[in-house]
This record gives structure tokens, C-alpha cells and sequence, in this order.
């Protein structure tokens, strides 16, 4: 085998091997630049729409439980909110008497 075979079959077996790498790259949805960096295109992977779905779903859950929990939370029919505003209602109207008693004092 002489020099010049060597190097067609040298050549012959870089380009099989950029032609494999190629599709490869192409079924695995990898891009590549002008400067030769890689990246992943995941713009058409169908597993992907599926976790934005799902992900989509349990935030909508999600912020119908933080409702109800506000609801929950702040709601003034239970006993302890009516409890809390008859207190409040009491410490207001004492403020209120001792301001006059203190401005009647003067």
C-alpha cells in the first residue's frame, strides 16, 4: 500500500466519521455554531410539553389551595375572628375613654 492510498483511506474514514457524528448529533436534537459549540435543542421534545403540562397543572392547584388557606386565614365568621374584634372593639373603646379622661384632666 503506498503513501497516497494511506491517505485516501485516512480521509475516507474522517468523513464517515463527520457523517456519523452529524446524524447523531441531528436525532439527539444537538446544534452546533459557526465556532463549533454544541447546544441541545429541545424545542420539539415531546416529554418536555408533557412536564410544562403537568407543571402548569400542580401550579394551578397549587394557587387554589393558597386561596383556600387565605380564605381560611382571614375569615371573620369563625369564633376566634369574632373573638379577636370584640377584643379589639373593647381595647379601642378604652383607649377612647381614658384620651377623654386625660383631655378632661388638662
Amino acid at each position: 500500500m503506498g503513501f497516497w492510498t494511506a491517505v485516501v483511506i485516512i480521509v475516507a474514514i474522517g468523513a464517515v466519521a463527520s457523517v456519523l457524528r452529524s446524524r447523531y448529533n441531528a436525532q439527539h436534537g444537538i446544534t452546533e455554531d459557526m465556532i463549533g459549540n454544541q447546544s441541545i435543542d429541545r424545542s420539539n421534545d415531546p416529554e418536555r410539553d408533557a412536564r410544562e403540562e403537568a407543571a402548569q397543572a400542580e401550579i394551578a392547584e397549587l394557587k387554589e389551595r393558597l386561596a383556600v388557606l387565605e380564605r381560611i386565614a382571614t375569615d371573620n365568621n369563625s369564633v376566634d375572628a369574632r373573638e379577636t374584634q370584640r377584643i379589639a372593639s373593647e381595647i379601642e373603646a378604652l383607649r377612647g375613654s381614658n384620651a377623654a379622661k386625660e383631655q378632661a384632666d388638662n
